[in-house]
């Protein structure tokens, strides 16, 4: 099942699709590591749901619900 990054729950694992950020925000973003076939996991939200913590390739980074709506990930699970 495809979903934004921004949807998917903690403790949820998945795999990038896809980046639809453009210019500036969509360079940042790969060049973070946020590129097609990565496996990432929702390892923690903020109180107001609002940066979200995500492990990748061995390390933990946040990015903000703006930036995770631009990321297409299809996850391990049935359920989101």
């Amino acid at each position: 099942m495809k979903i934004s990054l921004r949807q998917l729950k903690v403790d949820q694992k998945a795999s990038i699709v896809s980046v639809a950020a453009r210019g500036e925000l969509g360079r940042r973003i790969r060049d973070m590591g946020l590129v097609p076939g990565t496996e990432i996991m929702i390892i923690g939200r903020a109180p107001l749901k609002d940066p979200v913590a995500i492990r990748l390739k061995g390390f933990t980074m946040s990015l903000r619900n703006s930036e995770a709506d631009h990321i297409m990930v299809e996850t391990e699970e049935q359920d989101v």
